[in-house]
């Protein structure tokens, strides 16, 4: 029987799932390492669990300052720390359907970083249901909009110039291209609920990136917004 996209991207995600659980059961997550040698932890335990070496997008462990940064930038190769914050955003391809995923993680105790680790996650519910009750009219830019407020609800700063993007087949990006009309964008006016141009239904991945540049801190949380 034939799944649908929905499904499929569901199937991807739940796969997805499985294996950042699998991060955190075989205890990858520890001081001392380097973000490059996490990152191939990461990438080896994928393979092993699931035979995958194809990501839609670059793969990304940021730790301590580095988690200011947003997806496009590429900061140097941090050591992770004691007590120290980090997330990671992967796209793992699983057969021929994207995931996309994004967690973040506490080392220690600190209750500021333990703070925005639980922010992440509950503004991205938040924003998930204010999405499932405006969809018919939310535009990108009203979905952006909602979620930079969002971020000063919860007493930080949003740290990126788009909140999502869409996703679906590999290789999505190629296909679809880079217009801000593709991203949860301010500058998207374009409704989020319509169809692409050959009349398919659009699927969204949702992301809050968090940050608080006093502390040098940032926080990350994303999956399929569908």
């Amino acid at each position: 029987m034939k799944i649908t996209p929905l499904q499929a991207l569901r199937e991807a995600e739940e796969k997805a799932e499985m294996l950042f659980q699998q991060i955190l059961d075989q205890g990858l997550v520890i001081a001392g390492k380097t973000e490059k040698q996490l990152n191939n932890d990461v990438f080896q335990l994928a393979f092993d669990l699931f035979g995958i070496k194809q990501y839609w997008h670059k793969r990304i462990v940021r730790a301590g300052s580095n988690t200011l940064y947003p997806y496009k930038e590429n900061p140097p190769n941090l050591i992770v720390q004691e007590d120290d914050i980090l997330f990671f955003d992967f796209g793992p391809v699983f057969e021929e359907w994207e995931a996309d995923m994004g967690k973040t993680y506490v080392i220690g105790n600190n209750s500021q970083k333990i703070k925005l680790k639980q922010d992440v996650e509950a503004a991205w519910m938040e924003g998930k249901a204010f999405y499932d009750e405006n969809k018919e009219t939310l535009t990108g830019a009203d979905f952006y909009r909602y979620t930079q407020e969002l971020a000063q609800k919860y007493g930080w700063q949003f740290g990126n110039i788009h909140c999502g993007h869409l996703i679906g087949k590999f290789p999505h990006e190629r296909i679809e291209g880079e217009e801000e009309v593709n991203y949860i964008h301010p500058n998207n006016h374009q409704l989020m609920n319509d169809k692409d141009k050959n009349g398919n239904t659009r699927f969204w991945i949702y992301e809050i990136h968090f940050i608080d540049h006093e502390a040098m801190i940032g926080g990350f949380f994303e999956q399929l917004l569908s």
